[in-house]
C-alpha cells in the first residue's frame, strides 16, 4: 500500500511541477520555458502583451522568474519594477543584468541596462501610462518608486 501511495504522490508532483516553474501574477517561478528567439530590433509587438515574464539569476543558484509590465516607446523595449526596494529581483538584475524574457511563448536572451537619465525615464513613464491607461504623474517624484531598464541584446 505504501508503494502505491508513493507512486501516486510522485505522479501528482510530476504533473503539478511544470505549473510551478512559470511565474503567474504575483507568484514567482523558476526557469522560463519556450522556444529561444532572435532578439528583434523593434519590440513594438510587445505592446499587445499586458504582461511578460522575466528570469533573473538569483544568488541561491536557481533561476527566479516574475511577471512584469513592459513598454516599447519607439520600438525600444523597457521593463520596470514598482517599489524596487521592497523586492529582491531588481537588486539581482542590477548585480547580474543578463536575463531572459518570455513574450508570447518565445524566450529572448538579453541584457538589462538601468535607466538613469531623467528625460529618458519620463519618456518611458509616459509610454507605460499610455499602454496601461495609468494617470500620468505630474512630476518624476509623484507616484510609487520605480526603477526602469532598457532591454538590450547581449551581443
Amino acid at each position: 500500500m505504501r508503494t502505491v501511495q508513493s507512486v501516486v504522490v510522485t505522479i501528482v508532483l510530476a504533473a503539478g511541477l511544470p505549473a510551478c516553474l512559470s511565474p503567474s501574477d504575483a507568484r514567482p517561478g523558476l526557469r522560463l520555458s519556450g522556444e529561444t528567439a532572435e532578439v528583434p530590433d523593434d519590440w513594438s509587438f510587445s505592446d499587445s502583451h499586458r504582461e511578460i515574464a522575466l528570469e533573473v539569476r538569483a544568488p541561491y543558484g536557481l533561476p527566479h522568474s516574475v511577471t512584469i509590465w513592459c513598454a516599447a516607446p519607439a520600438g525600444a523595449l523597457h521593463v520596470a519594477a514598482r517599489n524596487p526596494d521592497e523586492k529582491r529581483w531588481p537588486a539581482w538584475v542590477d548585480a547580474h543584468p543578463d536575463v531572459r524574457l518570455r513574450i508570447d511563448g518565445k524566450v529572448y536572451v538579453v541584457r538589462l541596462e538601468r535607466l538613469e537619465d531623467p528625460s529618458e525615464i519620463a519618456r518611458v513613464r509616459a509610454a507605460y501610462a499610455a499602454k496601461y491607461q495609468l494617470e500620468r504623474p505630474a512630476s518624476p517624484d509623484e507616484g510609487p518608486p520605480m526603477r526602469y531598464w532598457r532591454v538590450r541584446s547581449r551581443g
